[in-house]
């Protein structure tokens, strides 16, 4: 561990995605000064490797990277990729949090980005930008719009054979390079630290994640964006066009036997999203989404909704009881329809999505003492008037840390966590 750095700020975000990025821009443009601290080597958050928004079928990326350069351009946001929060505190002139800095081992102050390093390396590994779905190099730029463009060099995998030193032009790769420990000293605090969609495996009647074509919808987002790992869609196995393609809704949402028995409120229109864009992309396939409700609830969502049943997606209202594949990797679903007198049958899909509901990302918040609702997310108190507050002093929440919820109103709330923040740092007596 590398000697302890010290700083301070009048607010302390912790988070990078859209909520932390629009909290930060809002507290930055308002005088006051931020540190924002992400844990992935990239600021950006889920929203950077999604292919399109709903319902307006907007690029993700294109709103996500101009959001991503501003935060990273402006004189009052300083990041912190790469970077994990251990402990915040509470204390009377505000808060204290631990950090570490995870080492890259790459000196940050000389590296050029030039990727040659990258080039260089002869060790692959399976690339956690897209979900399992392609490879990167042991030493990597975590994806093409990284925000900074500083490449990470696995410790585990790398096999030492100094290929990326050699090729380095600023002599810029340190083995050795240890973890930092650094000391923030903050006024006050937004968590902005997004969600986690429920794993693959919850459901053992859904495969365990041994189904090879039965993929997770932030996979599924990976192969529809322009940037995604194949360039196209194909499903996994064989690098086959599907042409018969099945999404199974509450695949990890309104289920007591998984421990998630609310809805998740995006499931539906963004398995509708994506039918419609694999609609587009593959006019020849047949899609199809197996439903027990729809539920398009937000402004624009009926219309959505209703715009992919005039395309020709199929929507069956039926309850998916198992799912299992043939000798050739076809999907098989075990499906009971929402019809009197209907009995369970068979049907084969070439690939399925599974739409899978929002965790929270996080069981415990750094050693806070705040109050988290039945399923783990963070509870604003009773009879409060702002989604931002979490009943200790200073301390605001932003973003999908508070609640399963869409973009727009992800981005709502970050400003409101921002307001409160600014209202708190302008009436609050703190030295």
């Amino acid at each position: 561990m590398n000697g302890k750095t010290e700083h301070n700020c009048d607010t302390l975000i912790v988070g990078s995605g859209i909520a932390g990025m629009q909290a930060a821009l809002d507290i930055g443009d308002a005088g006051f000064n931020v540190i924002m601290v992400e844990k992935s080597p990239s600021i950006g958050g889920k929203m950077i490797s999604l292919s399109k928004v709903f319902p307006t079928l907007d690029c993700a990326s294109c709103i996500t990277t101009p959001k991503m350069a501003a935060s990273s351009h402006h004189p009052r946001v300083q990041m912190m990729t790469y970077t994990e929060v251990k402990n915040i505190s509470k204390k009377a002139d505000g808060f204290e949090a631990l950090l570490i800095k995870k080492p890259r081992f790459v000196i940050e102050s000389e590296c050029i980005s030039c990727r040659k390093c990258e080039e260089a390396c002869p060790v692959y590994l399976e690339d956690e930008f897209e979900y399992g779905l392609g490879v990167k190099k042991a030493i990597s730029i975590p994806f093409t719009n990284a925000i900074p463009q500083f490449p990470v060099l696995d410790e585990e995998k790398c096999i030492r054979c100094g290929a990326c030193a050699r090729v380095c032009p600023k002599d810029c790769i340190d083995y050795l390079q240890k973890p930092e420990e650094i000391t923030v000293k903050a006024k006050s605090v937004i968590i902005a630290t997004g969600y986690e969609i429920t794993p693959m495996d919850a459901k053992k009647e859904y495969g365990e994640n041994k189904l090879i074509n039965v993929i997770s919808s932030l996979q599924a987002e990976r192969l529809l964006a322009p940037h995604g790992p194949y360039g196209k869609v194909l499903r996994p196995s064989d690098g086959k066009i599907p042409d018969s393609i099945a999404y199974v809704q509450c695949a990890g949402s309104r289920d007591e036997s998984i421990g998630v028995p609310y809805c998740s409120r995006v499931c539906c229109m963004y398995a509708i999203k994506q039918a419609m864009l694999l609609s587009g992309s593959l006019p020849l396939s047949e899609i199809t989404i197996y439903y027990m409700d729809i539920r398009a609830f937000g402004k624009g969502y009926e219309q959505f909704y209703n715009q992919a049943r005039a395309m020709g997606i199929n929507f069956v209202k039926a309850k998916v009881a198992k799912i299992s594949e043939d000798s050739q990797h076809n999907v098989i679903l075990r499906i009971d329809r929402q019809e009197e007198g209907s009995k369970p049958q068979e049907v084969k899909h070439d690939l399925v999505v599974l739409s899978q509901g929002l965790i929270p990302s996080r069981k415990e918040f750094f050693g806070l003492d705040v109050k988290l609702n039945e399923y783990g997310f963070i509870d604003s108190p009773a009879k409060t008037f702002s989604p931002a507050l979490t009943g200790i002093d200073g301390l605001f929440v932003a973003g999908v840390a508070s609640g399963p919820k869409d973009i727009p109103d992800t981005i709502m709330e970050a400003g409101s966590a921002a307001m409160e923040a600014l209202n708190y740092l302008k009436t609050a007596k703190i030295s």
